[in-house]
């Protein structure tokens, strides 16, 4: 056994024995780098520090110790780590002058981004187009889930250099039902049904009051919008219901919800 493991790699002064130790160095590398972050989680969680800081403090202590068990696994393969750790300094300084912008810029938008928290976890948001729950801000990529389970990552640069739209960040929101009715109907009467229909909401908020409004006199309809200030967890409910209602309150009422209609005037010479 011990001439098997004093054997070198063919072409390499590596030895069985220093692979050997190596591979338990980086297996024992990977579970203390669990164990240690693991420990650094319950420990922030013992503070009051977000759970959108807490995981990025997480992820870049992680990204910290495979590292270090990288070092340590080269080490043990009887290579001198100075030498490696000059060599990958010029590597990375060369790096970082042609092609690195970018991830030092997406770094440090991740902590803008994790510091300052315009989005944080399980908040519903849209950035450059794109629209989800957030499920974590990394080191260099901020991760949502779309509401059909897809996952989408975005660079922290694009997200910390558009406009984000956070859809609950607010304890309250307005929910808006637009409804059109034609223009035989006599939309006083309409707007007091659908304001009978939105009161009729157990949900819906008396403060800020509901209110029906006019908001155009389109080509085959007057257009109204039901407006309801609710619990931003009731939101999506509520405008599903208030929807359903209005539709089968109008059709009660006789109140005529047109199709789209057009004109043809046929002119004989």
């Amino acid at each position: 056994m011990a001439d098997i493991l004093a054997q070198t790699i063919p072409y390499t002064s590596t030895t069985v024995a220093q692979i050997v130790f190596a591979v338990i160095v980086l297996i024992a590398g990977l579970v203390v780098a669990g164990i240690l972050s693991g420990m650094f989680r319950k420990g922030l969680h013992k503070t009051k520090l977000p759970e959108l800081v807490i995981e990025f403090l997480v992820r870049f202590l992680k990204a910290l110790l495979y590292v270090a068990v990288l070092l340590a696994v080269v080490s043990a393969l009887g290579i001198d780590i100075s030498s490696v750790v000059v060599g990958l300094s010029a590597v990375i300084g060369l790096v970082l002058g042609f092609g690195m912008q970018d991830s030092l810029n997406n770094l440090a938008a991740g902590v803008w981004i994790a510091s300052l928290r315009p989005l944080d976890k399980d908040e519903f948001v849209t950035v450059n187009g794109l629209s989800g729950k957030v499920h974590a801000v990394g080191i260099m990529a901020t991760e949502l889930l779309t509401p059909d389970n897809q996952f989408i990552t975005v660079p922290n640069k694009i997200v910390w250099g558009s406009p984000i739209v956070n859809a609950t960040r607010m304890p309250t929101r307005r929910v808006g039902v637009d409804v059109g009715v034609s223009y035989s109907t006599d939309v006083p009467r309409a707007v007091q049904v659908a304001l009978d229909v939105i009161k009729q909401d157990s949900r819906v908020l008396a403060d800020p009051a509901p209110a029906v409004v006019t908001t155009a006199l389109a080509d085959s309809s007057v257009n109204l919008q039901l407006r309801a200030w609710v619990n931003t967890a009731d939101f999506w409910a509520v405008k599903n219901d208030l929807t359903i209602a209005i539709h089968a309150a109008y059709g009660k009422e006789g109140v005529e919800i047109p199709f789209p209609q057009l004109d043809v005037h046929m002119i004989k010479e």
